[in-house]
């Protein structure tokens, strides 16, 4: 079996082995490089910088400590709202208490001064006057302390008052602890208030667990989502992660991104959010089809009842969990996500809800799912995505506008190229490859690629060495906009050609093409691909052959 390409009218030969272990290229034919298009950061500790490791180290013993003590969700927020709250309880007494003291010792000098106002008779002796004296300290002596009675009273009305007002529980701590005051027993304040608490040291996030002793690399490389998104604040990147197992525990996700299911209540259909396949680097590439939600019934099912917002969160976020369960988390593994949005067909900025729902789940995970995504590229974007673009990009960090890749439909293919392999991009998107294919595996056949020039033609040809010899391709052009033919030509000059496809001109928007042919003598395909625009255009093509003898053996 061979593959010949014409370029020019000069024919060269390129020898493809049935097991494709070596392919030997052609000028103007070579196999498609898998050249890296990305790389993430690394999570290794010997590719950090120092600056790195000590942030590292530093959120490291913040999770420890507030795991071991049992503060890593929100009880020591709960004890502080007590504490916060006794004081005021205690304040609030005591300002009463010296309001009350102000007023009795205002009502005093006021009497005190209309006492001294009152004249004494000019003809009393001296002995009358001390009697006089006398008397009237010991009048405001009872009044003094019939005051003072009374002042008490009101003491203990508005300290019962507070009392009340105080938390049950908090007032049962007190009554316990003056009971064991009163007991002559030793004082126990700190077993009955609830600083003391059950620790989970098997705490984890997305499978893996948090508490850095239990030795887990991939707890490191977790840690690292959450400071990399805080540019390596620990004490930033600490807070975010209690607020996503917050979020977590409010939402009752569970704790292993395995046990989550995309499953919903049917709302949303199959289809606007699938992983399908890798990129180049091993990262799971999730597909985005926000067209769907352009039919009108399937709209209302989604966003259309009261319920239906949070509906729609709930199903996205129950996809990204059983996304990030085929994410590896250890130290050099895919631990993120190269994700595609496609924006063809999607709800324009009329529909207030759609708009408002993905503005909320951008938010959801830019804070609860930090560097999950590698990659966020956008294509088929109409000329209304500028617009609705500009509804949520004020909300995104600059971190993670610069993981966006925005593609016109005409460069779809081309732009997906640099991310993804040709055989795993969808054939939708160009590529060449299709659900429950069974024609074709990694293992089958490389990729060739072949450069037509502007103005230009190129042959393509895929030989059948023998008789009976089933010939199996798949081509696709990208950008099209050419002109396509298939025909099989016989070794024997005597026998006919037969037209395999007949030529058609090839728009954009063109799929990538398969197609088979049994030939019933030795001979050639021949695929002729004319390019009439004033650009280059890039072919690329697998193809295998199946013989009736090889299949008997």
């Amino acid at each position: 079996m061979g593959v010949e390409v014409v370029s020019g009218g000069a024919v060269d030969a390129v020898e493809v082995s049935a097991k494709v272990e070596a392919v030997a290229v052609a000028p103007g034919a070579a196999a498609v490089a898998k050249n890296t298009s990305f790389r993430e950061e690394s999570n290794r500790l010997g590719d950090l910088k120092d600056g790195e490791r000590k942030a590292l180290a530093e959120l490291r013993a913040k999770v420890e400590e507030a795991i071991v003590e049992g503060k890593l969700f929100d009880l020591e927020d709960t004890t502080a709202t007590i504490t916060s709250s006794k004081v005021k309880v205690e304040k609030k007494k005591k300002e009463k208490k010296e309001g009350k003291k102000k007023k009795e010792k205002a009502a005093e000098e006021k009497k005190a001064e209309v006492d001294v106002k009152v004249e004494e008779p000019a003809a009393v002796n001296e002995e009358d006057k001390k009697t006089e004296e006398v008397a009237k300290e010991e009048v405001e002596a009872v009044e003094e302390k019939k005051a003072e009675d009374e002042a008490k009273e009101d003491e203990a009305t508005e300290e019962n008052k507070a009392e009340e007002a105080e938390p049950a529980e908090e007032k049962k701590q007190e009554e316990g602890a003056a009971t064991a005051e009163d007991a002559g027993e030793p004082e126990k304040a700190d077993t009955a208030t609830p600083a003391v608490a059950v620790v989970d040291k098997d705490v984890a996030l997305w499978g893996v667990p948090l508490l850095p002793s239990k030795g887990d690399e991939a707890t490191d490389v977790v840690l690292l989502k959450f400071l990399r998104a805080r540019d390596f604040k620990a004490g930033a990147a600490f807070e975010m992660l209690r607020r996503t197992l917050r979020w977590r525990r409010d939402w009752n996700i569970p704790t292993s991104a395995a046990t989550a299911t995309s499953s919903d209540d049917g709302a949303v259909p199959e289809g606007a959010c699938r992983l399908d396949g890798a990129d180049r680097e091993g990262h799971p590439v999730c597909y985005n089809a926000l067209g769907v939600f352009a039919d009108e019934a399937v709209y209302r099912a989604a966003l259309g009842d009261g319920e239906g917002r949070a509906r729609f969160l709930r199903w996205r976020v129950s996809a990204m969990e059983s996304h990030v369960a085929q994410l590896d988390f250890a130290p050099g593994g895919a631990a993120s996500l190269l994700q595609v949005t496609d924006l063809k067909g999607s709800p324009g900025p009329a529909r207030k809800d759609f708009r408002v729902a993905i503005r909320q789940v951008v938010d959801l995970f830019q804070d609860n799912y930090p560097e999950l995504v590698a990659r966020n590229i956008l294509i088929n974007a109409p000329f209304s995505y500028y617009a609705f673009s500009t509804l949520f990009y004020p909300f995104l960090t600059q971190r993670t506008k610069s993981k966006f890749v925005v593609a016109r439909p005409s460069k779809v293919t081309e732009t997906l190229l640099k991310y993804i392999p040709i055989e795993a991009i969808p054939v939708k998107y160009g590529g060449l490859k299709r659900d429950g294919d069974t024609e074709f595996s990694a293992e089958d056949a490389e990729v060739t690629e072949v450069v037509v020039k502007a103005s230009s033609t190129e042959t393509i040809e895929i030989e059948a060495t023998e008789g009976d010899t089933t010939l199996t391709w798949d081509l696709t052009v990208l950008g099209w906009e050419v002109s396509y033919k298939e025909e099989f030509v016989p070794a024997d000059e005597g026998s006919y050609t037969i037209v395999v496809s007949k030529g058609r001109k090839m728009g954009a928007a063109e799929e990538a093409v398969r197609n088979s042919f049994r030939a019933g003598e030795p001979g050639k395909v021949v695929i002729t691909v004319e390019n009439a625009t004033r650009g280059k255009k890039k072919v690329l093509f697998r193809h295998k052959a199946k013989s009736s003898s090889a299949k008997k053996c």
